[in-house]
């Protein structure tokens, strides 16, 4: 089986679990507006709707609904949707990224040389524009640059940029609320970041 059918095979799963949920108990858990055909929530601040018989994705694109079911749309905004908890709250307080896994995870997030903090420190005024096309809220740290974006319901995702300089090279980090589990699983959190960049570097080029 070919990679890509792994990534349709599991996106297909996902919409499988969804299907098995109780809708009602997710409108009432969420507040979701809905009709007969669909569940309507946001995701990064976009109007998203849910097919509530297939659990295809769609995206309001001005006045119309597009497909939207990229691997990463999929499994984040369904993991959301279906495995929040009831009782999730946000601390207030940060976490890395990296402090939420085991060690094994937490060096594949933290490589001698970072791509994305390159791409976004070579574009610093293009990283300000994204980053505020998507509402981000402007934090005040020791960073160069720092934003903290909505991802769904309230729950953040905080993004820190440092410049390189002679000794270090430049470096991005990602932090969320230390209790952004009651919302998301860990596993998920690479599928929103992933999906997160992506956005940023879309409306950079923009």
């Amino acid at each position: 089986m070919k990679h890509t059918d792994n990534y349709l095979l599991q996106a297909q799963q996902a919409k499988a679990h969804f299907l098995g949920y109780d809708q009602a108990h997710l409108i009432q858990k969420l507040n979701l507006e809905w009709d007969d055909a669909y569940l309507y929530t946001q995701l990064f601040r976009r109007p998203y709707r849910i097919h509530r018989k297939t659990g295809d994705l769609e995206r309001k694109s001005g006045e119309d609904w597009i497909p939207a079911n990229s691997y990463e749309e999929v499994m984040t905004l369904l993991d959301l949707v279906c495995d929040s908890r009831e009782d999730r709250c946000l601390s207030g307080t940060w976490k890395n990224m990296a402090s939420f896994g085991l060690l094994f995870h937490q060096n594949l997030l933290e490589g001698a040389r970072d791509p994305w903090a390159e791409l976004f420190e070579s574009h610093p005024q293009d990283f300000i524009r994204a980053c505020e096309q998507l509402g981000g809220r402007k934090l005040d740290t020791t960073a160069d640059i720092a934003y903290a974006i909505e991802i769904f319901d309230g729950l953040e995702i905080a993004l820190q940029l440092w410049f390189g300089d002679a000794d270090f090279p430049a470096n991005l980090r990602l932090l969320w609320d230390e209790n952004a589990l009651l919302y998301i699983r860990y596993e998920t959190m690479y599928f929103a970041r992933g999906l997160l960049l992506n956005l940023l570097k879309e409306a950079m080029e923009k």
